[in-house]
């Protein structure tokens, strides 16, 4: 009878055992001033409890028929490590847990490179940056590469401490964003690394995001035995981010584009529309969407990648909360993956530390056009976002291009004036229209005196050309 009992005792204390996801463990970092959502499993209708050491208090609910819980948690201002007791009668204890700032960082290979490198791909000083990167008060965490046809709820992984280990194969550009964060901020920083190299944005959208565009079809069944291409649309949402949905963010960075750069004016709808669907999948409000123009890179396509980057730009004209870093002058031309991601990051974070946690006394963005004037054959250009002027750091400005009626562009000579920019062509006599940096691969010469790039620009809405 004592072996029975036993028995029963040991088949109970399995099945009572709280389950969590794998975003919520040991060296997380909660959202600050926040209530955040903790969720999980445990036996069905069975009182679950989460302890708090920051403030002791103790928060309960009922889990469902399935064994599905979630409780929100009051988090404090930035601190830790602390302590989380979730309970259904045997406690699960999760520790060193900070309270910080949280980020998912997204996109496609330019998000996902890691600080090491590609194989023959270097990230600029990656050696430096990885030797002095031991920093407790920055927590990391990837989400592994995966598709799936329906919407999953956990992936596999785990928070890490930042340390040359963790860091050295962790986003190149999410690890320089978090940093200068982290610096400026001097509060814990926690980074959520979701990206996949080759990828289109519509994987990105969940279905209910898809189903707004005629053209992209969701997936059904596939064949038994066949592979699920990430090419799919919704299927990298529901493997790497629904399981994050729910999870207390602050913002997302975002790097991608490059495989939508043969469809820009689809692109310009589409970037706008996965902001809005993530945005009301988190419900948790106009959350900021902070994101890279792609860089210049020579395709060798048909299509000018200008149009995409152009795209980028228009775009983020129209999404709440969000800001664009261009990378016009890091590109290079036999290299899709800068070697520079430093820059990257950095320029996020200006956006963030500025747009989001209100630090003022730098500007955050580059010039851009702001108006265009003709007399005669000059045309003349100012800027926004140059309240202290403009310089090329002593180079001639070699990427501006005019054109007439013809609409045949010609290299444009160009100088900056007190004001913004002049220019003009001796082979065109009366001007309509300025390009400036509109070319597939390009390195980008006009800044405001803070150092921050023009991103390439047209004037013209003339049909796309090479």
């Amino acid at each position: 009878m004592l072996v029975l009992l036993l028995m029963v005792f040991q088949v109970f204390e399995v099945k009572a055992e709280i389950i969590l996801p794998s975003i919520f463990g040991n060296n997380m970092v909660l959202q600050q001033n926040s209530n955040v959502a903790v969720w999980g499993k445990a036996a069905p209708n069975t009182a679950v409890r989460i302890k708090t050491s920051w403030n002791n208090k103790t928060y309960s609910a009922r889990s469902g028929s399935d064994g599905s819980w979630m409780i929100k948690v009051s988090t404090p201002q930035a601190g830790g490590p602390f302590n989380l007791t979730i309970s259904d009668g045997k406690p699960l204890v999760l520790r060193n847990v900070l309270i910080g700032e949280v980020w998912v960082c997204s996109g496609q290979s330019n998000m996902f490179m890691p600080l090491s490198g590609f194989k023959n791909q270097p990230v600029l000083g990656s050696l430096e940056f990885i030797v002095t990167s031991a920093n407790p008060q920055i927590r990391l965490i990837t989400v592994p590469l995966k598709a799936s046809l329906t919407p999953e709820n956990d992936f596999e992984g785990k928070w890490e401490e930042c340390n040359p280990e963790t860091v050295n194969s962790f986003s190149a550009t999410a690890y320089f964003f978090g940093r200068m964060l982290n610096q400026v901020l001097g509060v814990p920083i926690g980074l959520i690394q979701t990206s996949w190299g080759g990828t289109r944005i519509e994987p990105w959208l969940s279905e209910d995001g898809a189903c707004k565009f005629n053209w992209i079809k969701v997936p059904g069944e596939l064949p038994p035995g066949s592979k699920i291409s990430k090419d799919l649309p919704t299927v990298i949402f529901n493997a790497m981010i629904n399981p994050l949905v729910d999870y207390g963010i602050k913002g997302v960075i975002w790097y991608q584009g490059e495989a939508n750069r043969n469809e820009p004016g689809r692109y310009r709808d589409l970037l706008p529309a996965l902001v809005n669907d993530w945005r009301t999948k988190w419900n948790i409000g106009e959350f900021p969407f902070y994101y890279a123009q792609i860089a210049p890179f020579n395709y060798g396509s048909n299509v000018n990648s200008a149009y995409l980057r152009e795209a980028q730009l228009l775009a983020s004209e129209v999404i709440p909360n969000s800001g664009i870093v261009s990378l016009i002058d890091a590109g290079e031309e036999n290299c899709i993956h800068p070697s520079n991601k430093k820059v990257a990051g950095d320029r996020l974070a200006y956006l963030a530390l500025s747009k989001t946690y209100g630090i003022i006394g730098f500007p955050c963005e580059g010039p851009v056009l702001k108006e265009m004037t003709i007399d005669d054959n000059i045309v003349s250009l100012t800027f926004s976002n140059a309240t202290n002027g403009l310089t090329s750091y002593g180079k001639e400005l070699s990427c501006f291009e005019v054109a007439g009626e013809n609409r045949r562009f010609y290299p444009a000579i160009a100088y900056i004036t007190g004001t913004g920019v002049s220019l003009f062509s001796p082979s065109v006599n009366k001007p309509v229209a300025v390009r400036y940096a509109f070319k597939d691969y390009v390195r980008g010469d006009l800044y405001n005196t803070e150092g921050l790039p023009a991103s390439s620009f047209r004037t013209d809405d003339w049909e796309q050309s090479k």
